[in-house]
C-alpha cells in the first residue's frame, strides 16, 4: 500500500522504506573507454533540474546520490538521508591542557 505524504514523497507503508525519488533533469553517463580520471558525464536539462531542485530545497541543498540500476546503468536518486537528532550529545567545553614537566638534562646519556 503506498500514502502520499507531503512534497509529493510517496512512501511505502510495508518495511518502511520510501519510494526512489528520481532526479528530474539529470542523467549521468559512464564512458567505459575513459581515462581512469574521468568517472562519468553529468548532464543537466535546465528546466526540469530548476523545477526539481526548488521543489526539495531544504536550507538551500538538494543532495543527490549516483546509483547503478540492475541493468547496468547509472542514475540519480534525491537523497531523503535526516540524521537523528541526538538525545544524548554532551555539552562541548573547552578541553583541560595537561601540564608538561620539563625535560631534565641526563649526564649518562651517550652524545
Amino acid at each position: 500500500m503506498i500514502n502520499k505524504i507531503d512534497r509529493g514523497i510517496k512512501q511505502i507503508s510495508y518495511m518502511n522504506k520510501e519510494e526512489k525519488i528520481f532526479a528530474d533533469g539529470f542523467s549521468f553517463k559512464r564512458n567505459e573507454n575513459a581515462p581512469d580520471f574521468v568517472v562519468g558525464r553529468l548532464s543537466i536539462k535546465i528546466d526540469d533540474a530548476i523545477g526539481f531542485i526548488k521543489k526539495y530545497d531544504k536550507n538551500g541543498w538538494v543532495n543527490l546520490s549516483v546509483k547503478t540500476a540492475r541493468s547496468g546503468n547509472h542514475y540519480l536518486e534525491l537523497d531523503t538521508y535526516e540524521p537523528k537528532p541526538r538525545t544524548d550529545a554532551k555539552p562541548v567545553g573547552k578541553a583541560k591542557k595537561k601540564e608538561s614537566k620539563p625535560i631534565e638534562e641526563d649526564d649518562d646519556m651517550p652524545f
